[in-house]
């Protein structure tokens, strides 16, 4: 053991087992990687082990000195990681990323801003002055978890406002309610520069202004739960949910049947991505052989955009069944069913990983939506039948 490594492992030994963030520095004080932990002490101490990865191994190698920052909780020492990196950028948290690649969250500008997801290459075409500017974030899914926490606190609107009807998100409390009007722009705006001192860093100046005017949020903030978080920041190789397809079926006065697929990227509605399928071969009153001409149907169509994970609204039966034909037919897209029977529960494949039960638990809210919305279309557009069939 060289002499470098057995300094870091004192060091290790004296980190606390909290929440917060790291920095590998080198011999000149130079930062290596800036890293952030749920359990500082484990998570440092994780570097010295011997099965890491060829790129960490050469950091390490390199490393002369370790030190650390307590956060209260991981969302914010996700944040203050995210703000560190784009001060720093150190060398062993862009080694061979490409720039494009690294996700930030972005305030839009506007009546009712909101807080939405981009990467890099999508980033360079957003006017800058039109919005505020947050991070690089280590993945999408970090992102993701952490928007839907600070949303729990500081909700904000999505849907189109003063629409008249309430959306779904105002329904499970994530919504202010901007579609339906009953919130102020100014009130509205007060949750946005919430989100942007909370993203930005400025935690004491939040909580004490939200001790002041609002502690039930101050509370809300103090108590933030980190579970939510913690898929990603094990480090789990789950992948990316970025477009998901939604299926229903529905049959039209008994007779004919249709099957609807719905599509969300980035977790909002893709209306133009949406497809009606009239089915021509499974029986009436058969779902599960519906739901598989269905499906068999849109993997023929090689040039549009590859899900990252199916949602079926249907249970086991349905799961099961289709899973068999996607074994048969080669097909690798991760499969979830929703349960209306068993209280809107979701179902899984047989063998589903644990840590992929935990991701897509977390991502239920958007997942119900997408089942309401496949159901939604269709009932109206088989109705109408008036869409071009696939």
């Amino acid at each position: 053991m060289s002499s470098s490594s057995a300094n870091l492992k004192d060091i290790v030994k004296k980190i606390p087992k909290k929440p917060g963030v790291y920095f590998w520095l080198d011999n000149n004080g130079e930062i290596l990687y800036i890293g952030r932990a749920t359990n500082l002490q484990q998570r440092t101490g994780q570097y010295l082990q011997k099965n890491i990865s060829e790129r960490i191994a050469e950091m390490v190698s390199l490393a002369a000195d370790l030190k650390y920052q307590v956060c209260p909780n991981l969302l914010e020492a996700i944040i203050l990681e995210a703000n560190l990196i784009k001060k720093h950028w150190p060398k062993y948290n862009i080694k061979d990323k490409d720039d494009r690649s690294f996700i930030y969250i972005v305030i839009t500008s506007g009546q009712y801003p909101k807080p939405v997801i981009m990467r890099g290459q999508d980033l360079k075409k957003t006017p800058i002055n039109a919005a505020k500017v947050f991070g690089p974030y280590q993945s999408l899914s970090l992102a993701q978890s952490a928007l839907r926490i600070i949303r729990r606190i500081f909700p904000y609107s999505t849907c189109v406002a003063n629409s008249g009807r309430a959306c779904f998100d105002y329904q499970i409390g994530l919504c202010p309610g901007a579609c339906l009007g009953v919130i102020s722009e100014k009130d509205y705006k007060k949750n946005i520069k919430n989100i942007i001192l909370l993203l930005s860093g400025k935690r004491e100046k939040l909580m004490n202004e939200l001790i002041k005017n609002n502690p039930d949020k101050a509370r809300a903030l103090k108590h933030v739960q980190d579970v939510t978080l913690l898929v990603d920041e094990n480090n789990i190789d789950t992948p990316e949910v970025k477009r998901i397809e939604g299926y229903d079926i529905s049959h039209l006065a008994g007779k004919e049947t249709y099957g609807s697929m719905v599509v969300f990227s980035n977790n909002q509605a893709d209306k133009n991505e949406y497809r009606l399928f009239k089915i021509k071969e499974a029986p009436a009153g058969d779902d599960e052989r519906a739901l598989s001409e269905m499906l068999l149907r849109r993997y023929k169509h090689k040039e549009w955009p590859q899900p990252d994970l199916i949602m079926i609204d249907g249970g086991r039966p349905q799961i099961d069944f289709v899973q068999k034909v996607f074994a048969l037919n080669n097909i690798n897209t991760p499969l979830v069913g929703i349960s209306k029977l068993g209280g809107d529960k979701l179902v899984f494949v047989a063998g589903t990983k644990k840590n992929t039960k935990i991701l897509l638990e977390n991502i239920r809210p958007v997942l119900l939506r997408v089942r309401e919305e496949a159901h939604r279309f269709a009932i109206s557009a088989g109705r109408r039948a008036r869409r071009k069939i696939k």
